[in-house]
């Protein structure tokens, strides 16, 4: 039997209602060893602190003690400078320890896992592969750019595409296709425990916030990433060459010889009942 996949999970967790889902479908999932948790900024002053603090909730309602290595507070200056933190040293360590490969799902900006490669450079050379969430369409772009994730540190997005290392895109055509509503989520998992409960609850009270509303449903977007490193063929693959990417958040050519992994469609039904279901089997577990 093979060993549970190395991961390493980067999360801008209070950003919007996505995240939560996709940190505790990893956290429940025994075929994944969930080395560490970076919590991540989006973009806004103390918004990686906000990621802290969701994190830790997610740990004590699941009863779970998993190391919580802070991210950057903040992006990248630019593509030449990192922006060292617990997060970027534990990644460089995981990545340097002989256990095999190592998996890291970024669900928000690039922003650590770039600074661990312009710390430590020789990491261009270990078996880690980057699964990131985020960027625009391939087609299409300009009516989509900027893409959240990018935007919120594109200079690290060019560091990390452009490095060399393995990475696996699922960008915003796929991620958007994780829908779920208000209903789905009331009869699926509300009254299965607290986790439940909560994931219910905070992602209805993130929809009466925004302002494109009223809205009864969201994209859980982020779980894909999850879902890759759980069972790569879940998702339809094409090789590209890896793009850089402009201020402004739209593609231009990289270096000659880069390729990136884009995800074009992933298998939702099997993604999103496997987290319900384990979802409530933690509450039946709890309740007990």
């Amino acid at each position: 039997m093979l060993p549970p996949r190395r991961l390493i999970v980067c999360t801008d967790a209070k950003n919007e209602a996505d995240d939560q889902f996709a940190v505790v479908h990893a956290l429940l999932t025994e075929t994944l060893d969930v080395r560490g948790i970076v919590p991540s900024h989006f973009g806004r002053p103390g918004s990686m602190a906000a990621s802290r603090a969701e994190v830790r909730l997610l740990l004590e309602l699941l009863h779970r003690d998993v190391v919580v290595a802070d991210g950057a507070p903040h992006a990248l200056p630019d593509i030449s400078t990192p922006a060292p933190s617990p997060g970027s040293r534990l990644i460089v360590a995981e990545a340097r320890a002989d256990l095999g490969r190592l998996y890291i799902a970024v669900l928000g900006p690039l922003t650590d896992v770039a600074s661990a490669l312009l710390e430590e450079p020789s990491l261009r050379e270990r078996d880690v592969v980057v699964v990131w969430v985020g960027g625009p369409p391939y087609e299409g772009v300009a009516a989509y750019a900027p893409e959240f994730n990018l935007s919120n540190d594109v200079a690290a997005a060019n560091v990390v595409l452009q490095s060399g290392l393995e990475v696996w895109q699922i960008p915003m055509p796929v991620y958007t296709m994780v829908g779920v509503g208000h209903a789905e989520l009331e009869a699926r998992l509300r009254g299965t425990g607290p986790v439940g409960d909560y994931l219910v609850d905070q992602l209805v009270a993130f929809n009466a916030t925004v302002e494109y509303g009223p809205m009864d449903f969201r994209s859980l977007g982020d779980s894909p990433a999850i879902g890759a490193v759980m069972n790569p063929a879940g998702g339809r693959w094409t090789d590209r060459p890896a793009p850089t990417f402009t201020a402004e958040g739209t593609l231009a050519p990289g270096a000659r010889g880069r390729t990136v992994r884009v995800c074009e469609a992933f298998d939702t039904r099997w993604l999103i009942e496997d987290m319900f279901a384990k979802v409530r089997s933690a509450g039946r577990h709890h309740a007990g």
